[in-house]
């Protein structure tokens, strides 16, 4: 299952299953789970864990140290859970110690060719991240979210789930869950009423959304008076994770 031409540390610790292609290099320190397929040309490095089902292609660096010009050789990590698929020349780098010491990824999650997403990154589960999206520094990313091709999204920011930007977006503020924005800068189109239907959100849901959507970007109101209105006549799960990802902002949502 491992390839003559590959190099695989003793350190690193691969289910019996797991398949390593031509001319791959496996550090020390890497743990990856059953079901893997590592494509040829793959480095991973350590201290990185790979969850069950994992699929990388030719030419991904995984794991390797960040880009940060503070990060001095600390053991930080990457840890990714199950299903996620990483195509072509993507980028997926450590945590550093001055944040959380780890790049978090959940499951399920599609990184398309030459994405790049940097140090201690939190994304979580069933994400599509298409062609060249790059994630700077500290940024997170919730369940569900889509972002289109060549979009970049600024250090720190917080993008909600189930929220879509378009191709070529510059996102530089934090993006509520459920909405769709575009552009350089990124602004608010809506929300992703496409995608909520497709994952089979009710109608209540969508229109309770709907209306707290018209409370934070149509009625006039400040930020604060708008989530104390969305709380005062909603009381649905999707509404809150819609006031509780603009509550979340440090650096102001998209307008």
């Amino acid at each position: 299952m491992i390839h003559s031409t590959a190099i695989v540390d003793p350190g690193a610790c691969l289910a019996e299953d797991v398949e390593v292609g031509p001319f791959c290099v496996i550090g020390p320190d890497v743990e990856i789970g059953p079901g893997s397929r590592i494509g040829p040309h793959v480095v991973v490095k350590g201290p990185t864990v790979l969850g069950a089902r994992t699929r990388i292609f030719q030419f991904a660096s995984v794991g390797e140290d960040c880009q940060d010009k503070k990060y001095a050789g600390e053991p930080t990590r990457l840890v990714m859970g199950d299903d996620n698929v990483i195509r072509e020349g993507v980028t997926l780098h450590r945590g550093t110690a001055q944040d959380r010491g780890e790049t978090t990824i959940g499951s399920r999650n599609l990184f398309m060719a030459y994405v790049h997403v940097g140090h201690d990154c939190v994304i979580g589960n069933d994400c599509v991240l298409a062609n060249q999206v790059t994630l700077a520094g500290h940024v997170t990313v919730g369940d569900f979210a889509i972002l289109g091709g060549l979009s970049a999204i600024h250090q720190f920011c917080h993008f909600g789930a189930h929220a879509m930007a378009g191709g070529g977006s510059i996102i530089t503020k934090d993006t509520p869950a459920f909405v769709m924005i575009n552009g350089n800068p990124a602004q608010v189109h809506g929300l992703n009423l496409v995608g909520l239907k497709r994952r089979g959100f009710s109608s209540e849901a969508i229109r309770a959304l709907s209306e707290a959507y018209k409370l934070v970007y149509r009625q006039g109101f400040t930020v604060t008076q708008a989530l104390e209105e969305i709380r005062r006549r909603f009381s649905l799960a999707e509404t809150e994770t819609f006031a509780a990802s603009i509550e979340v902002s440090t650096r102001g949502i998209v307008r």
